[in-house]
This record gives C-alpha cells, sequence and structure tokens, in this order.
C-alpha cells in the first residue's frame, strides 16, 4: 500500500490510509465525517472518522510480492473467498448480498410484485409454513437498501415480537427496538420525552394491541415510519356490522390511518386472509387499494386489479418452484385416539351434567340471565372435558357474563371466550379458564353448597391423577412417539389444563423425557426464552413441550418437535390448523409430521365438536389441500346442538345423532360451499403476474455474482483442509474435525472441535449449512481473506497467498490470471431521493502475450484455467514472478476499461430489472438517474502464472 498526506475529499468506494491501516469508504460518509470498512474486514468491523481530527491519505492497493507464492488451490481459495464474503455486490437487488438467509426461488416473488410499485400496498397470504416472514423480511431490507424507504415497524401480536426482532436482526441485519408495555417507559427515557418513540428509532417492532388504544395509535399514526408491515393482518379488520368487538375496531381504525398516507408502503402478512367473512376480506384489501373494496372480483378486470397487490400459494405451488426442491414434509399422519371416563371421573361428570341440565331449563330471570347461566354450563362442562384443575379452576371463577349489561353483551361475551373466538386481544388470554361461578348466591344456598361439592370433588380427583383415563391415554401416546422418534407439543385448551398435564409428566418422565410449560401466563420474551433453554438442553434427552394457544399463531417450532398432540379439542379447527402448522412446515427436518387427537368417547361434548367441526374441516383440507375456514354461522349452530344436548337430556351414546340434525346439515352444506368459493378464489388470484422466467433471471444474476451452492461447499472443504482441519464428505454435506486444524481458523469459526455442515436447508440444530450466507461459511471466507492480506502470517495460517505458478498440460503457452477486485459506485433514483451505494465485483481475468499487447481469454476458458492442475514442479521462479509483476503496470488502462465494462453490466443489470418490474414507468420512476460508475484503480488481489508443462512430469 502507499499514501500521501494532502487534502482530499474521498469518494464512496475509494480507499483510504488512516490508523495504520487501510479502509475503504462507505456510502453513510459526509465530508466531515467518514464512515470506513478495513480492506478485508467486516460490517462488524466498520468504524467512523472525522478527518479533521484524524490523518486520512488517499491510499492504493499494492500489487503481490514475488515471494508470496503458494500453489494452483490459491487461485480458487482467494477468488471464491472473495466472492462468498462479499457483502455488498453490484447485482440489482443491492440486500441480497448482505443477507444471512438464502431465500428459495419462489420467496423472490412478493418482492418482485413490490418493486412493480411506486408505493408497496401488498397483502402476502401464503398458507402456513411457507415462509412468509423472509418474503416480507426480503421486501423491508430491499426498499430500505434501496432508499425508497427511511424505517420500518412491524406491528405484530406481542406473543411474535421477539421472533420478529431475532428474524430481522439474524437474517436481514435489520436492529430493531420492541415497543411493548414492558419496554415502552426505557424507550422513551432513550428517546426524550420531547420526541415519540418512532421519530427516535429507525426500526420497531410494536405490539399492535399495545398501540391500538386511543391514547396512543393517534401519535404512532403520525410518527410512523415510510414502511409498516402488519403481521396476523387477518386481526386487524371485521366486517361493517360492528360485530368484530372494540379490538378489532382499534386495530382496524390503527392500519386504516396508516393506510390512508398515500406515501406509506404497506405490506399485510396472513395465512388466512378470507375467513369466510366477505365483508372482513373487502375491508382487508381495500387497506391496499381502496377501490378494492367494492370491485367486482368476479370479473376478469376485478381480478386483475387484485393480483397486482395480492400473493397466495399453497405449498403444492411452491414444492419445486423452478426446479428448485423446497424440503416440506412429505405426509401429516393425522390420527384420533378415544378414551372413556374412569369410574371417579364419570360419577362426577354425570352430577355435574344433571346440575348444568337444570341450570338450562332454568326459564326463570331476565333473558340475560339465562344466557349467563347457559354460557356459564357450556364453560363448566369444558373445563372439565379438559381436566380436574380446569374444572376447579372454572368452579372458583365468576361466570361468564355478569359484568355484562344486556342480554345481547352477555350473549357476544360468551360466544367470544367459549367457542374460541378469542381474538379481539390479539390472543393474549386466549388460554384462561372462562367462569362459571354465579356473583349472587346465597351462603346457605343449595346451589352453592352443590359447587362447593363439585370443587372439592374436582379437587380430590386433581389429586389423584392415576385415575383420569385421558391423562393416562397420553402417557401412553407420548412414550410411543418418542419410541418412533418424534417429539411431541402437547396443546392444551386452558392454563390450569397445561400445568396438571406438565407436572404429571415430568413425575413419570423423569429421566426419561425433558418436559417444559408454556402459557399464556407468561410475556412473549419468557415464552421464547423457556422454549430456547429446551432446546439447548441435553439433546439425548426427547422433550415434550406442553403449551396453550398462546403458541398456536405464528410461532415457529419445527426446530425441536415433530408432532402435535391435541390433548383438548379446539371448537374453533383454523386453530387446530394453527396448532398443527408450528410443526408442518418448512425448516421441519423430518419427512413425516404426526398430528394425534385426544378426545372423550363419553364425555358428552367432543363427539358433537368432532363431528360437525373438526372431521369435516380435516375432510376439506384433505380434498382440496388447503384450509377452509369454517362458515360464519358455525358457532350458532354448534351452541344450539350443544343446547339441544343439554335441554332434551341426551347421553355421550346418542351425540352423534345430533350431528344429522338440520342444522349441522345446513353448516355442512355452507361450509362445502365456500370450500369450491376458496378453490375457485385460488385459481382467480394465484400469483401469475410475476412469470417464472423473471424470477429465474434474478437468480440466475444472483448465482453469478455471489457464487452458487457448489462453489461453497467447495470452498469449505478446502479452506478447512488447508488451515490443517481434518475433512470428511458425508451424504447431506460435510463434517469438520478442527482438533488439528490453526487457532486462527478455530478461533474465527468460533469452534474448537467439530462442525457438521449441510447442503441445504432445513438445517438440525447447531448444524450450519453450505450456502454463502451462513455465519460459519461467511466466517471462513473472511479468514481465508483477512490471512491472505496479512503478509506476517505463515503457514497453515495463511491457506491463501497472492501469487502462484503452476506448471501444467491444461496450457500451451505462458498464462497469467489476475484476481481483480472491481469496486463501484452507483447512484439509485429512489423515492425518497438519489441513493448512493458501493459495490464490490470479484472477477478473474486472464491473457497470454505481453502485457503491453495482452491476448484476453473468453470467461468459459478462464473457468477452465482455474481448474488446472499441476503436472510438474515449478522449481525456483522468484525472478521469474517478479518480472511478471513488474510488467503489469503496462496493464493499467486495460483495468481500467475491464472496470468500465463491469460497471456498465451492473447498470445494464439494473436497468433491466427495473424495466421488468416496472414496465414503460420504469423512465418515470427515475431509472434516467441511474448511474454507476467505477473506482479506479482496480485492485490487483491475486497474479497465477500457469506454464505449459511441456513433457516434464
Amino acid at each position: 500500500m502507499t499514501s500521501t498526506t494532502a487534502e482530499h475529499s474521498f469518494a464512496v468506494g475509494s480507499l483510504v490510509a488512516a490508523r495504520g491501516r487501510e479502509w475503504v469508504v462507505l456510502p453513510e460518509s459526509t465530508p466531515d465525517f467518514l464512515v470506513l470498512q478495513p480492506l478485508g474486514g467486516t460490517m462488524d468491523d466498520i468504524a467512523g472518522v472525522i478527518p479533521s481530527i484524524e490523518e486520512v491519505n488517499p491510499a492504493s492497493f499494492g500489487l503481490p510480492l514475488a515471494t508470496d507464492l503458494g500453489d494452483d488451490r490459491s487461485a480458487r481459495l482467494l477468488r471464491d473467498a472473495l466472492r462468498i464474503g462479499f457483502r455488498s455486490s453490484g447485482g440489482p437487488f443491492r440486500s441480497l448480498a448482505g443477507l444471512n438467509v438464502s431465500p428459495r426461488p419462489y420467496q423472490l416473488v412478493p418482492l418482485l410484485l413490490a418493486l412493480r410499485q411506486d408505493v408497496v400496498r401488498l397483502l402476502v397470504a401464503d398458507d402456513v409454513g411457507i415462509g412468509k416472514t423472509i418474503e416480507a423480511g426480503l421486501i423491508a431490507s430491499e426498499l430500505l437498501a434501496q432508499g425508497d424507504a427511511s424505517g420500518l415497524a412491524v406491528l405484530c401480536p406481542p406473543s411474535l415480537a421477539q421472533q420478529w426482532k431475532q428474524e430481522l436482526s439474524e437474517k436481514f441485519g435489520i436492529d430493531a427496538e420492541l415497543v411493548l408495555p414492558g419496554t415502552v417507559k426505557r424507550l422513551q427515557r432513550e428517546a426524550g420525552y420531547d420526541k415519540s418513540i418512532f421519530e427516535y428509532f429507525k426500526h420497531t417492532i410494536v405490539s399492535t394491541d399495545f398501540i391500538k388504544s386511543e391514547s396512543k395509535r393517534h401519535d404512532f399514526m403520525r410518527t410512523a415510519p415510510d414502511l409498516v408491515i402488519v403481521d396476523e393482518a387477518h386481526g386487524v379488520t371485521a366486517d361493517d356490522s360492528g360485530k368484530g368487538g372494540v379490538g378489532r375496531t382499534q386495530r382496524y381504525e390503527l392500519v386504516r390511518g396508516l393506510a390512508d398516507d398515500p406515501d406509506r408502503h404497506l405490506v399485510l402478512v396472513t395465512a388466512t386472509p378470507h375467513s369466510g367473512n366477505d365483508g372482513a376480506f373487502r375491508n382487508l384489501i381495500g387497506l391496499l387499494d381502496s377501490s378494492l373494496k367494492t370491485v367486482d372480483l368476479s370479473a376478469e378486470t376485478g381480478r386483475r386489479k387484485l393480483a397486482e397487490h395480492m400473493v397466495q400459494r399453497r405449498r403444492v405451488d411452491i414444492r419445486s418452484y423452478l426446479k428448485s426442491d423446497t424440503k416440506f414434509p412429505s405426509d401429516r399422519q393425522t390420527i384420533e385416539v378415544a378414551y372413556k371416563l374412569s369410574p371417579e371421573h364419570r360419577a362426577f361428570f354425570d352430577a355435574v351434567l344433571n346440575y348444568v341440565r337444570g341450570q338450562v331449563q332454568d326459564t326463570s330471570g331476565s333473558k340475560r340471565d339465562q344466557r349467563i347461566r347457559w354460557w356459564s354450563a357450556l364453560s363448566l362442562l369444558r373445563a372439565m372435558a379438559s381436566s380436574p384443575a380446569s374444572a376447579a379452576a372454572t368452579l372458583n371463577t365468576r361466570a361468564v357474563g355478569e359484568d355484562a349489561e344486556s342480554d345481547a353483551a352477555a350473549e357476544k361475551r360468551g360466544m367470544a371466550v367459549v367457542m374460541d373466538q378469542v381474538e379481539d386481544d390479539g390472543g393474549e388470554g386466549i388460554d384462561v379458564v372462562p367462569g362459571s361461578r354465579p356473583d349472587a348466591l346465597d351462603e346457605t344456598s343449595r346451589e352453592k353448597r352443590q359447587l362447593n361439592a363439585f370443587l372439592k370433588t374436582a379437587g380430590e380427583l386433581q389429586a389423584n391423577p392415576g385415575q383420569d383415563a385421558k391423562l393416562q391415554l397420553l402417557v401412553k401416546r407420548i412414550r410411543a412417539l418418542i419410541a418412533e422418534g418424534f417429539q411431541p407439543i402437547v396443546f392444551c385448551r386452558f392454563i390450569p389444563t397445561a400445568h396438571y398435564v406438565s407436572e404429571y409428566l415430568r413425575v413419570v418422565g423423569k429421566k426419561k423425557f425433558d418436559v417444559e410449560v408454556v402459557t399464556g401466563e407468561l410475556p412473549s420474551e419468557e415464552r421464547a426464552a423457556r422454549i430456547a433453554a429446551q432446546a439447548e438442553r441435553a439433546s439425548d434427552t426427547p422433550k415434550v413441550l406442553v403449551a396453550t394457544d398462546c403458541l398456536s399463531e405464528g410461532v415457529n417450532l419445527q426446530d425441536g418437535f415433530q408432532a402435535v398432540i391435541h390433548y383438548d379439542l379446539a371448537w374453533n379447527p383454523t386453530r387446530h390448523e394453527q396448532r398443527e402448522g408450528r410443526v408442518d412446515r418448512f425448516g421441519q427436518l423430518s419427512d413425516t409430521v404426526r398430528a394425534l387427537t385426544i378426545y372423550g368417547d363419553d364425555n358428552g361434548i367432543d363427539g358433537i365438536v368432532l363431528d360437525v367441526l373438526l372431521r369435516k374441516h380435516e375432510s376439506i383440507r384433505r380434498d382440496l389441500g388447503i384450509s377452509v375456514p369454517v362458515p360464519p354461522r358455525s358457532d350458532q349452530i354448534l351452541s344450539a346442538l350443544l343446547e339441544g344436548i343439554m335441554m332434551r337430556g341426551k347421553n355421550g351414546d346418542q351425540l352423534e345423532l345430533f350431528s344429522l340434525t338440520p342444522e349441522a346439515e345446513e353448516l355442512d352444506a355452507d361450509w362445502r360451499s365456500s370450500a369450491e368459493q376458496e378453490k375457485l378464489s385460488r385459481s382467480r388470484f394465484a400469483q401469475n403476474a410475476i412469470r417464472p422466467e423473471e424470477v429465474q433471471k434474478v437468480v440466475d444474476a444472483a448465482r453469478r455474482s455471489l457464487g452458487d451452492p457448489d462453489d461453497v461447499a467447495g470452498f469449505v472443504k478446502a479452506a478447512l483442509e488447508e488451515t490443517g482441519a481434518h475433512v470428511d464428505t458425508t451424504p447431506d454435506g460435510l463434517v469438520a474435525e478442527l482438533t488439528a486444524a490453526v487457532p486462527g481458523i478455530r478461533n474465527a469459526l468460533g469452534s474448537d472441535s467439530k462442525i457438521r455442515f449441510v447442503n441445504d436447508f432445513p438445517a438440525p440444530h447447531h448444524t450450519s449449512v453450505l450456502v454463502r450466507t451462513d455465519p460459519v461459511v461467511a466466517a471462513a471466507a473472511n479468514y481465508v481473506l483477512n490471512s491472505a492480506l496479512d503478509a506476517q502470517l505463515t503457514g497453515k495460517e495463511r491457506p491463501a497467498r497472492r501469487c502462484g505458478f503452476i506448471k501444467t498440460s491444461a496450457v500451451d503457452k505462458l498464462t497469467v490470471a489476475l484476481l481483480v477486485r472491481f469496486r463501484t459506485k452507483l447512484v439509485l433514483p429512489a423515492r425518497l431521493g438519489d441513493k448512493t451505494d458501493m459495490a464490490e465485483e470479484a472477477r478473474v481475468l486472464a491473457f497470454t502475450g505481453m502485457p503491453q499487447n495482452p491476448v484476453w481469454l473468453p470467461e468459459d476458458a478462464v473457468e477452465a484455467l482455474l481448474q488446472a492442475r499441476p503436472d510438474a514442479n515449478a522449481g525456483d521462479v522468484t525472478n521469474m514472478m517478479a518480472a511478471i509483476l513488474g510488467s503489469l503496470d503496462q496493464l493499467k488502462d486495460q483495468l481500467e476499461q475491464k472496470a468500465r465494462d463491469v460497471a456498465e453490466q451492473i447498470r445494464d443489470a439494473h436497468r433491466e430489472v427495473r424495466i421488468a418490474a416496472r414496465g414503460d414507468r420504469a423512465g418515470q420512476l427515475g431509472i434516467r438517474g441511474l448511474t454507476v460508475e467505477p473506482n479506479l484503480p482496480v485492485d490487483v488481489l491475486g497474479v497465477y502464472v500457469y506454464s505449459p508443462a511441456g513433457g516434464t512430469k
């Protein structure tokens, strides 16, 4: 390196010398404050320098020394280290090189669709487990990287906030603050009380239900960033009848207010965009474009309009998209197992059922009083069917609807909490036991004595779990699943049941399986912490997670579990599907997942729920390959059927007769009709606006710039072997034993022992993936590059060298290969103003003849040259190498022309993608303002000479 002292203005991408080392000037720099990244360093090594205080001088990248000779592997190692380690390539998608995730080709479709819009308004409605978080994250990172957005807010249920924070940080490099009830005071102190949190913090993840209230949402709408992602977006809209409740109304007003800003990007994410309520669906898509609320979706023009804003695909649509196999579980095995109540539980159930029947048949009091008795009776029966612990809890809790001011309010509250409609609180409180104890009971009344007797019996049964046939069946099934290699999640409806189950499992499973319990009592951070802690415990001990429906939506649990047990039936089929979606999703290592439903054969309730709801839902899912929400009237029909049982006094063996009632048949007909409409809708709105060949161009461009998976696997194996590690090839990847490796590589990789690599996702826990975005792969690439640039290192500490002389029969004349790094400054026209960025491209150029008149090899010949192997010893070639290095100055003009050619190629790639995305509007959107300029001189990192071997072997 050389440097001179003078006053300079440093361009983006230029080299400077400061603090005793060389740096690259990054786009965030200003004349008064330089943001610098060291040559060969990573984003973690970035520093800020004030030129008026510290000496900063221009620098140039020197040629290697003739004595820095390596063998034939050096060229490939250093080239691949450059390509794999890049985080600012010249490709047209500015964010892809910097991601720590390798998106599947199908996940690029929403990104391309988003880039077609001046202001992004998009509904990502792919099925459960396809990777909607990654799709939304890709859109966000690209808009931020291109300068089309300046900040991000993610609105989500509080239970998903921590997961969003982790995903954005680890995969997209976006560090966002959590805005939750427990964090807001600290954030406000940090921001200062004269400024909004959302003005001070660039990126945030916000609890929708915290920010939706009247006192908070207006300030958020005023200061929210220009890019908002709304997760679980189906929960923010209801139809115009007002039946959605206060919570839904507030959420809708919040998002509606955000959408009213015509300059705000809005990405809605949900696996269930249409819950069977057409009005709610219209309100949802109306957030994207107000005209969609009333457009005729049966007409071609209406469907085409919606297709501009909506992506909705099933697994079958994307499993082999662009011939890229995406590994979802190939088989979901669903099983139902029944139990009969033990004599002790049977006697208790019969006694309570007689009491409940009397309550339901009692016509005294107002209609409100009658409905409170009905919902309290149903709450008690449902809690009993769950567990003695939940029965005791409901007998100790105020009756459902007691605080309602009208019979309509009492009905609405009962329907919500008993029939699993709890959505107005965003899923919080979803697992609380509904009450059944009336407020105004005389202490000496017969009813009070009866309830107290029930409470005592429930406590006695809770203390004797060996008499609980349902619990004993669960233990038997868990043992069987574990014996077959499955680790299950046990879903319970109520918090007391989850604790009752987990406590017993810990007793019977001591030293045989590890049991953890997660319920809605815990804040979302603690839920995530418990799951993570269980995953980190002894890997050779099978794991069982007991959870309530606080984990049924949005949480990724496929890493550690392969089975779901429905210990309690959900009275909402969508919730059953959500539970199973925690393990049946992309990233699941097992080809088969299990879904086991436990139900009571004689408890008076489960048979109706199974026949009328769950079995029909599963039948439709199998027929269509998609889940269709139950029609809106299902709750009233189910309630009527259950009420008929209680009023008429039917026993458990006769319950299935009620599934043949006119009401049940009407529900079945409505559901089948909804299913056909959903099937038609899917075919209408399937994303055909982005053609596969357009996506293929993006994939090909990224692979050319960043390297393909074969490059990565070969590089990792060679790099680790050159540093002394022992590497074995396995059917699914590599296993590297690092014990004998040099300390530098062990420190870089963060391991002193063994690392397992797999070829592709999904990957087991504590396993690396052979893709350039994997942190261990990136660390290996950075080590190879940094060590090659550090001439003080010797031996295996420097697996790659900057020079090489190879005698090979692969050439018939002296051929010189140059490993060149092109640094390029890009000015990208963006909605918020031009965005200056820096790009790097690594190329191998090769020529024959003399430097003053070189004959350059075509690209395919260069690639073949890099595969050449030595056929003879080179001997002492130091003087020859020095002479060749000394003549390279004569290539200066030609290399600078190559740099201009690369800049032109980058500009053309950007133009092609923008025109493909925006068509005729590309010019209007500022594509004429796109400029790409090379930073000169170019960096020659490596010089490798290939000499004919002749007849010498």
